[in-house]
């Protein structure tokens, strides 16, 4: 059953990456079923960290879907200096947080999940805000996650696979929206 979950929500994954790259609105609906697959998933797992970010996903997954509708007209914006020292300390911060957390549970990878699930946090806030810098957290972000689904002690290959994927589309959808900005 895992294995159909987790192909699951590679397949929608990969759908919302091309979406968002894109920057088509569409992109929620494929991340909010991709979201739904890895709660179950992520449970089962018992990555109780990646339960939760996927549960808060699920909601800013419609968040962002009423919001683009709503601010069609926003532009692709990069964050301040200050912003960047903030979403960096909250990052640092909140990660060990949740580390003292999870270590106490029986999650495999209390640090790697703690940190994954913190910028992932803030990486959708940002494209949800339609800030530029959504791309540089998520490319950091997917860097990690990957490794965390290559150490798994039941390794999840589609989802590291996927990460893998996802690191290399942070890049190209910073180059993508680097272009809509600059047009804009």
């Amino acid at each position: 059953m895992t294995k159909y979950l987790e192909i699951g929500a590679t397949i929608f994954g990969l759908i919302q990456g091309i979406l968002v790259m894109f920057n088509k609105r569409s992109n929620w609906i494929a991340y909010v079923i991709q979201m739904g697959l890895m709660i179950v998933f992520s449970f089962i797992m018992h990555l109780y960290g990646d339960v939760l970010n996927s549960l808060i996903y699920l909601i800013l997954g419609i968040i962002g879907f009423i919001l683009w509708n709503r601010d069609s007209t926003k532009k692709i914006s990069s964050c301040s200096n200050k912003e960047r020292i903030i979403y960096s300390s909250l990052i640092m911060i909140l990660t060990f947080c949740l580390f003292l957390v999870l270590r106490r549970t029986d999650d495999p990878l209390p640090l790697l999940d703690s940190f994954t699930t913190v910028s992932s946090f803030i990486a959708t806030y940002y494209m949800m805000t339609k800030k530029i810098d959504t791309w540089i957290i998520w490319f950091i972000n997917d860097i990690f996650y990957a490794l965390e689904y290559y150490i798994l002690p039941d390794q999840a290959f589609y989802l590291f696979l996927l990460n893998v994927v996802w690191t290399l589309m942070a890049v190209g959808s910073y180059i993508n929206w680097y272009k809509i900005m600059k047009k804009e």
